[in-house]
């Protein structure tokens, strides 16, 4: 079963992918999110909603994160692992969508798979779905780093960020948002083979292009932009993935982030979106030090969840 054509799917309230989203809703979702982390948005506008949380992969911040946002917006939820829904024995997606949307407000869903399961799940016409990661994008992590920015910085437009890492789905979603605020500068410092998506690149530069910002993508490890607000990287091992190289460590090794990397822009604030190993993607003193954001960042997950779960079911009524 398709979506219908003539409605836009974040219109109609999904987050399948962040490319689906206009500046105005992306600004939104931040804006509300930073308003529910300083305690200026109260009260439950979610009182009476059923929330699904759907994860086959692993997850402490997003799935914690989603739950508590619902319950704290007042609603409730109803928690699906991997070996829990008739899929497991044959039932297609469409039909498990059907009976789910005629049961839940909403569905949060991480499948580590492709967004076209996602986009499935969303083609019937009652419940809004959320995407919690799939292997190509983490839409949420990204409006939560929005989040973390403005709340750090007074504002996302004019954002300096140095990303260092593999081109993932963390990577993704940065690429997709933060080149649409005006003046940002997003410099991707990806391992060779290991780089962003062409299609994601090709999306982001387009974005960049329509707001006078910078994205900008290198393998190489000398090559470094001027200034930085903010020094990004995530684990080298993302959840759900392998890599076909058996030697793929050696190519990641000088992808590290420590202390003279961190060193070279003295006034940045670092960030990680976590789980995070320590002497592999970033050391102990960078990460644990005080120019660290990364558990800040961790918190502001929630608030975006908040931000996005009332958007999400607002959008879908």
């Amino acid at each position: 079963m398709a979506a219908p054509s003539s409605v836009p799917v974040a219109q109609r309230g999904d987050l399948i992918s962040l490319a689906d989203l206009d500046l105005g809703q992306i600004r939104e979702i931040v804006r509300n999110g930073v308003a529910f982390a300083r305690g200026e948005r109260t009260g439950e506008p979610l009182a009476g909603a059923v929330i699904g949380i759907y994860f086959r992969k692993t997850s402490t911040r997003t799935r914690t994160a989603f739950s508590a946002a619902a319950l704290r917006l007042g609603a409730r939820t109803v928690s699906y692992g991997p070996d829990d829904l008739q899929t497991n024995t044959g039932e297609t997606i469409e039909d498990t969508a059907q009976v789910l949307s005629r049961m839940l407000d909403g569905l949060v869903c991480r499948t580590a798979g492709s967004t076209e399961e996602l986009r499935a799940l969303a083609a019937q016409p009652r419940m809004p779905v959320i995407n919690a990661m799939s292997a190509h994008e983490h839409p949420t992590q990204a409006l939560s780093d929005l989040v973390t920015i403005e709340r750090q910085f007074g504002g996302v437009d004019g954002a300096r960020v140095l990303y260092v890492g593999e081109g993932n789905s963390t990577a993704a979603a940065l690429a997709l948002s933060l080149p649409r605020f005006e003046g940002t500068e997003l410099h991707l410092l990806t391992p060779p083979g290991y780089g962003l998506q062409p299609h994601v690149r090709a999306q982001a530069e387009s974005f960049a292009a329509g707001s006078g910002s910078v994205l900008r993508e290198s393998h190489d490890v000398a090559d470094l932009p001027a200034g930085a607000d903010v020094v990004y990287t995530t684990r080298w091992q993302t959840t759900g993935t392998t890599k076909a190289d058996p030697d793929w460590r050696a190519v990641f090794e000088p992808f590290r982030v420590d202390e003279a990397l961190l060193d070279r822009y003295p006034e940045a604030r670092f960030m990680h979106d976590l789980p995070a190993h320590r002497g592999e993607e970033t050391t102990a003193a960078v990460l644990d030090g005080p120019r660290s954001i990364a558990f800040d960042q961790a918190e502001n997950k929630m608030y975006g969840a908040m931000a996005v779960l009332e958007w999400a079911l607002r959008s879908r009524t």
